[in-house]
């Protein structure tokens, strides 16, 4: 039976009244006690809804059960501080149909809908008995609901009604009751409340085995408690204080605070136990000491949160160095990505480039510009792989590796690792390093490092490891393998000059006390450094030659010698001494038998003179200076080719008959080797055999073959900027290093001539002079028809092969 009425309503927060319950419910909301303010004045009849979400304080009709409960006010009691307490009892269900008022309280038009007795049918009482039953056991097993309650309610004989007293007496959550209340068939009210029943009986069986065995727990560790405080007891009344037992719980109580990996407290934990079992003094137990130590002041999981900012880490790159844009935007392209996935894992940077261009201050900016610790490793001579993954504790004096002593030194699990000098590292009988860096440098394995001190894996993953190298051919494959690459190559004249303007005078200034107030230095004065008292490709020795200055400079200022001025070259010269280097080698005349060539060494590129003399024999060669293996074959298979192919180069055929070689490379004391002096060797032995100088101002690179193919070389870069520093005017390349062009500064691209050749042939019509005595001239020279009489090439060379012929 059903009927409509209007009544205010009260918004119920984390609670639900069901019909013939009787509850206090404390009232605070202006909106509520106006409601019930409202119910006083007319019948104290007033609806009960709950709210859908109890964090809600003040609600909308939309946050509100449609069904509700209507129940009348009993008591009201104002408190102090202006709130009520109300108590009420429920009557009957009532749905809400409509919303008539919402300011200054809800007033509702509701559906009063009043249970009718139903009559017990089989089924039913099934339902009602099994219900009973599981409430019963619910009250036995929680005992929230006193015996007396129980009788109660059990004598209660509609199953509607008993149905709600039950849900009533119920610790559910709101949803759950609002299922009950819901249901107006009684038969599916009780069969859902059975089913909420049980539930609860199953969790507070659960609960009930649970605590059985925290019980048990706590009752033996109670009674160890016990123990061991009638232990202490009895110690202390004997005069003796149990150090091992004080320094174990020490240990156990800062392994709690640690909060280490599971594995490591384990290893912790088992470790505390051994040492205290050991006696106070022995050896062993410092061992112990020493390494949980070590465990203890490890970052297992503390690590430091990246602050990335690409417009603030491009300005700190730019700020810290002049130029490598491939370099710096390689590391903005690293810091995106981590931007966007902070979980990817970090790459293994490797850092190759002559000495003093920046490698080492390169992994510096990244970690400011990642707001990281910082760390550096030198790896340099380093011989023994223990130094990497730490001794066994059986060894007297054992410690963890460097990589384990590094991540303490920076207190984080995730600093900039920089190691340095990677291809100086070597082997011996107590192993290799490089190997045990293997595992160090993989993303995909170095999460579970295990040093050998330590015994317990190590989480690597989200260190940023940055390698340095002056060279890679040093460094084993597998291990270069797993890095990625950036060449850093040496800097041109003109950004040494702008790295010393913004960098090193203003901190040799600085370091030594000076001003700007006491002298300054323009870019002619700085060129005038780089070019007469350097030869390098990184900018050590020019900050040397600055801070030389600054001292020359200090002295005078102090003894009232210098007056305030911009620096001259005059002053320079005074100060430093004349000149040390000179790289007019364009300057000089043409020579015969000796060849300008460029090799790049681990300093960067520089340029080498290719000597050779005819002397009288039978064809024997003689090659000096220090070659290696490689150099001394490009040397055998270039003097092939010129005995293959002295028809087409202008000599006579049987001239190896009658004619020795002899080969020398200037600077014999220092070694070289590789094959891209091969083009340099031949142009040298056709220049001595055939009496034709070479022109000064041109320098070549290239390996050689057989057939006198041209082949590529590496280190195109280096070479040309050592070129340029020794005032060469033309470059000679081999064809397939074309794609290397865009590599070269676009000042130095200006300043000199580039020529790209693939054969031999190309090379001698560009280098050979004509013939500096025409009595001497062998008749039809193949090569003589490509010179005008200036010397000067009268077409471009020609990129197709030569003829084939015996």
């Amino acid at each position: 039976m059903t009927k409509e009425r209007e009544l205010p309503l009260l918004p119920l927060r984390g609670i639900l009244v069901f019909p013939y319950m009787v509850i206090h419910l404390d009232v605070g909301r202006e909106r509520s006690m106006a409601a019930i303010e409202e119910a006083m004045l007319d019948d104290r009849i007033i609806l009960l809804a709950s709210q859908k979400e109890t964090e809600i304080d003040s609600p909308d009709p939309d946050d509100l059960y449609e069904m509700g409960t209507i129940a009348e006010i009993k008591q009201l009691l104002k408190l102090p501080g202006g709130t009520m307490r109300v108590l009420v009892e429920g009557i009957s269900r009532g749905r809400v149909l409509e919303f008539i008022e919402e300011d200054k309280y809800f007033r509702v038009r509701i559906e009063e809908l009043i249970e009718e007795k139903q009559p017990m049918t089989p089924e039913l009482e099934t339902l009602v008995r099994g219900m009973t039953h599981q409430f019963e056991e619910y009250a036995k097993l929680g005992k929230r609901v006193p015996l007396e309650t129980i009788g109660t309610v059990l004598a209660v004989e509609e199953p509607g009604q008993l149905a709600d007293i039950v849900a009533s007496h119920l610790n559910l959550k709101v949803p759950d009751k609002q299922t009950i209340l819901e249901a107006m068939s009684v038969q599916l009210r009780v069969e859902r409340l059975t089913e909420l029943i049980m539930r609860e009986i199953e969790l507070l069986e659960l609960e009930r085995r649970i605590g059985q065995r925290v019980r048990k727990q706590m009752d033996k560790a109670q009674k160890e408690y016990y123990l061991r405080e009638q232990m202490k007891a009895i110690q202390k009344e004997l005069g003796d204080k149990d150090e091992r037992q004080a320094e174990a719980d020490e240990y156990r109580e800062k392994v709690a605070k640690a909060k280490f990996p599971k594995e490591v407290e384990e290893k912790a934990l088992k470790e505390i136990d051994r040492l205290e079992k050991m006696p106070p003094h022995s050896a062993e137990g410092t061992v112990v000491r020493t390494y949980l130590d070590w465990l203890l002041v490890l970052p297992w999981t503390k690590t430091s949160r990246d602050k990335i900012d690409l417009v603030r880490s491009e300005e700190i790159l730019n700020e810290d160095h002049y130029g490598l844009e491939k370099i710096k935007e390689r590391i903005l392209e690293f810091l995106a990505i981590r931007k966007l996935t902070p979980k990817m894992k970090s790459p293994i940077l490797c850092l190759v480039g002559p000495p003093g261009v920046g490698k080492t201050s390169l992994a510096k900016s990244i970690s400011r510009s990642l707001n990281r610790k910082f760390v550096r490793m030198s790896l340099g001579g380093l011989r023994d792989e223990a130094e990497i993954r730490g001794h066994r504790r059986t060894y007297i004096g054992a410690l963890p590796g460097r990589i384990i002593q590094g991540m303490r030194t920076a207190g984080t699990r995730n600093p900039v690792f920089l190691l340095d000098e990677i291809d100086k590292m070597a082997s011996d009988f107590r192993g290799d390093p490089a190997s045990a860096l293997l595992e160090v440098l993989d993303p995909e394995q170095n999460s579970t490092f295990t040093d050998h001190y330590l015994e317990v894996p190590f989480d690597l993953a989200q260190t940023l490891f940055v390698l340095t190298a002056n060279t890679l051919h040093t460094i084993p494959r597998p291990l270069l393998d797993r890095m990625e690459v950036i060449t850093l190559s040496g800097y041109t004249e003109d950004e040494k000059v702008n790295i010393a303007s913004r960098y090193l005078v203003p901190k040799q200034m600085k370091a030594h006390g000076l001003s700007n107030d006491v002298f300054t230095l323009e870019e002619d004065v700085l060129l005038k450094l780089v070019q007469g008292y350097t030869k390098e490709s990184g900018v050590r020795g020019l900050e040397r030659q600055v801070a030389n200055l600054c001292r020359k400079i200090a002295v005078r200022w102090v003894k009232k010698e210098w007056e305030p001025h911009t620096v001259t070259v005059e002053d320079v010269e005074s100060a430093l001494g004349a000149p040390r280097y000179h790289f007019q080698v364009a300057a000089k005349a043409p020579e015969i038998g000796a060849v300008t060539g460029l090799a790049y060494t681990e300093v960067g590129g520089v340029v080498l003179t290719v000597e050779v003399t005819p002397l009288p024999g039978k064809g024997k060669l003689t090659l000096t200076g220090q070659l290696g293996d490689v150099m001394k074959e490009s040397a055998q298979a270039a003097w092939t080719f010129i005995r293959a192919y002295a028809l087409q180069l202008g000599i006579e055929e049987d001239f190896y008959d009658r004619t020795d070689l002899h080969i020398h490379v200037p600077e014999g004391a220092t070694p070289k080797d590789g094959p891209s002096a091969g083009v340099t060797m031949a142009t040298a032995m056709a220049s001595a055999i055939a009496k034709r100088a070479v022109r000064p101002d041109l320098a070549m690179t290239g390996e050689i073959t057989l057939r006198g193919n041209v082949l590529p070389i590496g280190g195109v870069k280096e070479k040309v900027l050592a070129a340029h520093r020794a005032g060469i005017k033309v470059v000679l390349l081999p064809e397939e290093n074309r794609k290397d062009f865009e590599d070269i500064p676009e000042n130095v691209r200006k300043v000199l001539e580039f020529h790209f050749v693939s054969r031999i042939e190309e090379v001698l019509k560009l280098a050979l002079l004509p013939l500096a005595h025409s009595d001497k001239v062998p008749k039809n020279p193949p090569l003589n028809s490509m010179y005008a009489p200036s010397g000067i090439p009268t077409e471009e060379p020609r990129t197709e092969e030569h003829p084939k012929t015996c």
